[in-house]
């Protein structure tokens, strides 16, 4: 078998037996009942497929028409999406898979998430004068690339519910990395763009023509290292990138200047993957699982609870009232998130405390009626431990897929090189990570009180990848969503489940509703995809918005409704959301 298995736990999704209240001012005790997944009978199998370039798509759907799993098209899709789409994703980066099981019921967590070599230390961020480096310096180090742990995430879940050969699911990617692929408008649009990254050599070199120009969109880009790798992969399994030839390659690459960092081939070695319970909490009439920390997906559940609280399902789109209350939502979700989150091998973070309904409802109580408080503190749930301020930056690297197979298992897939390009080094056709940026660089804030998320050997940065999936209440898969964005996420993620949940609308109108995202005393948003009259109105509230920075949203979402699966593709990228009738 491929990967190592390091087994935490699975959670069965529990099932919401009272329906909650749209608008409640209380929790209601929610009764656990024995899951019942198995759809009628007489509903023919479907499959599904959603992702940010329509190659990875018709991939995976490839995949699942031969019979394939929705983990073994998870893996054709990975494979092809660091061909297609580098500058958000790579087999050298990082993952969390939230995998519903359609026999069984139960939710299971596949944690990819990188980890800071064993040589890391906590001020290895910090200039020669104690402070913080500037992010552009640090993000181009070699310091910055964790140890890589997708693709062994993906071999661990593979090994348990992978249904054709490992060695069959790279085909596509192989073939498509030999013959080359058309450069898309949005690659081209990163290839030219004003990032730190397309100041690396190995960033200009492979998207450069042979008379020095850059690739445009409509040109045709191979890229014969990787298929060569992608071969090894599909003969070798992981060892083809945690030891040997690339594992050496990868290693001395992040010793390279400036900043060399601390990897080893034995730092790869020592790599697990970690499955882990969901947290699964109700919003409304669904039951929400998401993973746990490292993730963020606790604090993503906090802001659902908090929007319970108001009445923001009882508005739309065109009310500034209801973008207010989720703008102050957010603020609450964030100063909690940023200040308790990290590594739970490291630091203690207080999930069941934020989740309780009674800290839920005094946070809620904290929105004003229609004018913005001050920047919210963090507040102080049961289990708390003191903790510094956080001010990581986060950007945005990141791509997100949904899958279901015919058998009726899901996957909800996060996956990410971190910031666009990644360090903006690249080993045997991919690029590496600089996901220990991800971390806080100062281990402690001006108080002098330690940050949850700072650096230390051997932990997982903080990560605001949060893939969701839905139960309904008879246990039936009823929807999932993700979405890239970097601390952004929780933002386009929480936007688009109040669009189609609350507002009722298509999960495509969703989507592609405008981005709102309040942190702190900053409210970024989508400006002109707002009516004038709303950002008028929000104004007028406390809530001025401005242009928001670096990639946009990467959401893709599906909800079942009345049978039926409504998917949908942000609009700001160049995906698809596809459902195909197969035969029984």
């Amino acid at each position: 078998m491929i990967g190592t298995k390091r087994m935490g736990g699975r959670v069965l999704a529990g099932i919401l037996a009272l329906a909650l209240s749209s608008c409640s001012t209380t929790q209601q005790q929610t009764t656990i009942a024995p899951p019942n997944p198995v759809a009628p009978a007489s509903e023919q199998p479907r499959i599904f497929v959603a992702a940010a370039n329509p190659l990875a798509v018709e991939t995976g759907l490839a995949t699942l028409r031969r019979g394939g799993s929705a983990v073994d098209a998870a893996i054709s899709m990975q494979a092809m999406l660091a061909l297609v789409e580098p500058q958000s994703s790579s087999v050298a980066g990082g993952s969390f898979m939230t995998y519903l099981d359609g026999a069984t019921g139960k939710i299971t967590v596949f944690d990819g998430r990188e980890e800071a070599p064993a040589g890391a230390d906590p001020g290895m961020f910090l200039g020669p004068d104690g402070k913080p480096m500037p992010f552009a310096r640090a993000v181009l180090s070699g310091r910055a690339t964790g140890v890589p742990g997708v693709l062994k995430m993906l071999a661990l879940a593979h090994d348990e519910h992978g249904k054709l050969p490992w060695k069959d699911l790279f085909g596509d990617a192989t073939k498509t990395a030999t013959e080359g692929f058309i450069v898309s408008p949005r690659l081209a649009r990163m290839i030219h763009g004003d990032y730190t990254e397309n100041s690396a050599p190995d960033v200009k070199r492979y998207f450069s023509k042979p008379d020095g120009t850059l690739l445009n969109a409509g040109d045709r880009l191979a890229n014969l290292p990787y298929a060569d790798f992608l071969r090894r992969l599909a003969a070798q399994g992981t060892d083809a990138l945690y030891t040997g030839s690339t594992a050496a390659k990868l290693v001395a690459r992040t010793h390279d200047g400036p900043l060399p960092g601390t990897m080893t081939l034995a730092d790869l070695a020592a790599y697990h993957p970690v499955e882990r319970e969901a947290i699964c909490r109700p919003y409304r009439v669904y039951q929400v699982c998401v993973p746990p920390p490292p993730s963020s997906g606790a604090a993503l559940l906090e802001l659902f609870g908090i929007l319970q609280h108001t009445d923001i399902d009882k508005r739309g789109p065109n009310d500034p009232q209801a973008w207010f209350e989720f703008a102050e939502a957010s603020r609450l979700m964030y100063a909690d998130r940023n200040r308790y989150f990290g590594d739970p091998k490291f630091v203690s973070v207080p999930v069941q405390g934020l989740l309780d309904p009674a800290y839920i409802a005094e946070r809620a109580k904290l929105i004003g009626a229609n004018a913005a408080v001050p920047p919210p503190e963090a507040g102080h749930p049961a289990g708390a431990q003191v903790a510094g301020i956080d001010h990581t930056i986060d950007p945005t690297g990141t791509s997100h897929i949904i899958i279901r197979d015919a058998a009726g298992n899901v996957v909800s897939m996060t996956t990410t090189v971190e910031s666009i390009f990644g360090t903006g080094r690249m080993v045997d056709g991919f690029f590496l990570n600089n996901q220990l940026t991800d971390f806080d660089f100062a281990p402690k804030d001006a108080m002098g009180r330690p940050v949850a998320n700072a650096v230390a050997p051997r932990k997982r940065p903080r990560s605001s990848m949060t893939p969701l999936i839905m139960l309904d209440r008879n246990g039936h898969f009823a929807g999932a969503l993700g979405s890239a964005g970097g601390s952004a996420i929780l933002a386009y993620v929480g936007k688009s489940m109040v669009g189609a949940v609350d507002w009722h609308l298509p999960m495509q109108d969703a989507i592609a509703l405008p981005n709102l995202i309040a942190m702190g005393p900053y409210f970024f948003g989508e400006v002109d995809k707002f009516p004038p009259d709303v950002v008028s109105a929000l104004a007028a509230r406390g809530v001025t918005l401005r242009p928001g920075q670096g990639e946009d949203s990467g959401i893709q979402g599906v909800i079942v409704r009345d049978g039926k699966f409504d998917g949908g593709y942000d609009p700001r990228r160049e995906g698809r959301a596809i459902t195909e009738t197969v035969a029984p």
